[in-house]
């Protein structure tokens, strides 16, 4: 029932969504190293001789991407695609920065599915010099990352380093575990593998085993790793406790190693994943956001803060965390990240904050939250406590309250919302805009004719807000700008009025309004 008060809130996690989904980390610091590699890289199909000078691994590196990752082109990207069961495409275009971190990725992702006798075809293509390829392939924006099965395409939906590229395209292409049977081959993996779950299991095979297999093929994230031998389990969790059957996840965060204790079962194993595959405290970046706001977790704490602040903080909010662990999701923003912090902020006023902000969204209700006090751990677990028990009450935006002394439009903001409009035994015209609403313009003249006209009419007061920066509950308003007209008997349904009328036409709707309110009350007399 909540209003169109939150489609700035919806728009601004739209655009936040839209920019950062597809984009890579931009603590993706390219060297000049890097650089001349990827110029190098992006003309897969030249000779060697743009490798001339450049130092022996650097070469190396460049001559195995050029025979691994296929360049498409007018002529061979329709043969690539049928002709192959697997092709997992790179759309790029040499001017895109996020392109350029992505580029480096994808052949180290493709120079180890090679190494893993992968069968996949890796290619990739440039939009901007084969526009019509690109466009025949569905690639719209850049980088966009497709996985072609049987000439049929399916979306890129996992992380962004060359890890994670290699996990998803196995899982996606017949590879959903690895099998460990010895030592050194554990030994081997934990070099490569900074996250996984590993599953023993004395047999591979049974109800059990099938739910942690289905399990392995439903999750696009994490790499499965399985065996049988408990020695070998131990190596990988060092707590192992001896058992037949075991199913842990190990991560590079202070909690580093978490125990399956439920039933084996495929939603239980992915809940138990999505609750746990995240850090105590998730940085956001760049990289990781569209996960982030994919979490099935739907509430969030955020905090804003300078990263030296946050360094004070860090310890003791994760002894906060652990208390509400898969129930609020905790997150650290870095407020000098415009690209992250911004929209939040703008979110709740608060643009030009400097110092560190505490928010909450709760995704399933529409619903964000501040903490109103200093952000120390205290607070922040009193608060988060409140969430949960739903003693903290949503946060609207409002504008400091106006002096409207002598005014003929009186300026609302969130605050007075309540006395100005709902408490208010006046029957009320209000006009609801945005700075940014190209013809609002035209409807605030209107309004300044109309308060005019009606100059002395002591049933009858004109209104404002501006619906950026002001919020309530029951402003349900669907575009802008909006006017609406409040009966003074009945506050509780606002009758629209068409904003594409002329004045003329504006006023003739009050004075219908006002003699039908008129109406009713010499009939109830």
């Amino acid at each position: 029932m909540y209003s169109s008060k939150f489609i700035l809130f919806s728009l601004l996690l739209l655009v936040l969504l839209t920019l950062l989904a597809p984009s890579i980390s931009s603590d993706l610091d390219l060297s000049d190293d890097d650089v001349e590699g990827l110029d190098e890289l992006i003309a897969l199909d030249e000779e060697d001789e743009n490798t001339e000078g450049a130092r022996p691994s650097e070469a190396e590196f460049v001559s195995k991407a050029q025979r691994i990752v296929l360049e498409l082109n007018n002529d061979n990207t329709k043969r690539a695609i049928d002709g192959n069961e697997y092709v997992f495409v790179l759309g790029y275009t040499p001017w895109c920065v996020r392109s350029a971190e992505l580029m480096p990725k994808f052949a180290e992702a493709a120079t180890a599915l090679k190494e893993l006798g992968s069968s996949l075809l890796m290619a990739k293509i440039d939009a901007e010099r084969y526009p019509k390829v690109a466009s025949n392939l569905e690639i719209k924006g850049f980088p966009t990352l497709l996985l072609f099965v049987n000439g049929t395409s399916q979306p890129y939906t996992g992380g962004f380093s060359a890890e994670e590229l290699v996990i998803w395209a196995r899982k996606k292409t017949g590879v959903p575990i690895i099998r460990i049977s010895s030592d050194a081959e554990a030994s081997h993996f934990l070099k490569k593998h900074s996250m996984f779950v590993v599953g023993l299991f004395e047999k591979f095979e049974g109800p059990d085993y099938d739910e942690f297999t289905k399990a392995a093929e439903m999750d696009n994230e994490i790499q499965f790793v399985e065996t049988s031998n408990a020695e070998i389990a131990k190596h990988f969790f060092p707590n192992f406790k001896q058992t037949n059957i075991f199913l842990g996840l190990v991560k590079s965060e202070p909690e580093k190693y978490t125990e399956y204790e439920g039933t084996f079962t495929t939603d239980g194993i992915l809940q138990f994943l999505n609750d746990n595959k995240f850090p105590l405290i998730t940085l956001l970046t760049e990289l990781n956001a569209a996960r982030v706001y994919s979490s099935t977790n739907k509430l969030q704490v955020l905090i804003i803060a300078e990263h030296d602040d946050f360094k004070k903080l860090v310890e003791p909010l994760q002894d906060v965390a652990r208390k509400f662990k898969s129930k609020i999701m905790f997150i650290f923003v870095d407020i000098r990240e415009d690209n992250l912090a911004k929209p939040f902020l703008t979110m709740f006023g608060l643009e030009e904050s400097e110092d560190s902000v505490v928010i909450s969204f709760n995704y399933s209700s529409s619903l964000k939250y501040m903490l109103e006090s200093d952000a120390t751990p205290t607070n922040i677990e009193e608060f988060s406590s409140g969430l949960l028990s739903g003693t903290v009450s949503p946060y609207y935006k409002s504008q400091p309250i106006p002096d409207n002394k002598n005014m003929s439009i009186l300026s609302v903001v969130g605050k007075t919302f309540d006395e100005l409009i709902l408490n208010s035994p006046e029957n009320i015209l209000l006009e609801i805009y945005t700075p940014w609403c190209i013809t609002c313009e035209t409807t605030s003249k209107q309004m300044e004719k109309l308060a005019k006209h009606f100059k002395g009419l002591d049933n009858l007061i004109f209104a404002r807000i501006d619906a950026s920066l002001n919020e309530h509950p029951k402003l349900q308003v669907d575009d802008y700008p909006t006017l609406l007209f409040y009966s003074a008997d009945d506050k509780t349904k606002p009758t629209p009025l068409s904003t594409k009328s002329s004045t003329k036409e504006l006023a003739a709707l009050i004075n219908k309004n006002l003699k039908a309110q008129d109406r009713e009350i010499r009939d109830e007399l």
